[in-house]
């Protein structure tokens, strides 16, 4: 199974408000940068965004490491809350409507297709590809009003 490495951050600028999202793919040599905004989201809207879009664009099954400073994204796999909220028919503990649910159920498909490991980095620290990433996402913003 091939491995592919994906970095992505989400920003808001105001939550709600307008909000953008970067990630960077790589595979083998190769490195694929992306980015996307909307004029009124959330910043858990956008980091979830970010990791589909990037979904997206594989051709076939991989074995992918997600990196993301999201702790909503990034616990929602490794504590295991998405797959609780899947079985209770999108509840959440509480039996609260889970937010986002579109978006979740679509990340949870990709989860079925592709082996991924999610890992948690420090935002805005010395991860190069992190850092990237959350430029691509303010950048997004920024293009928003052009």
């Amino acid at each position: 199974m091939e491995e592919v490495s994906i970095y992505t951050d989400g920003a808001c600028s105001g939550n709600p408000g307008p909000g953008g999202w970067g990630a960077i793919l790589m595979y083998k040599e190769n490195k694929k940068e992306i980015s996307g905004g909307k004029e009124a989201t959330t910043n858990n809207i956008m980091e979830i965004t970010a990791v589909i879009e990037a979904l997206k664009l594989l051709k076939f099954p991989c074995k992918v490491k997600i990196y993301s400073d999201s702790a909503y994204v990034v616990n929602s796999f490794k504590q295991g809350w998405i797959y609780n909220w899947q079985m209770n028919g999108w509840k959440t503990a509480s039996k609260e409507d889970v937010k986002n649910k579109e978006l979740w159920e679509e990340l949870y498909n990709f989860t079925q297709i592709h082996k991924i490991e999610f890992i948690k980095v420090k935002g805005h620290s010395d991860n190069k590809y992190n850092n990237r990433c959350d430029e691509l996402a303010r950048q997004a913003i920024q293009n928003l009003g052009q």
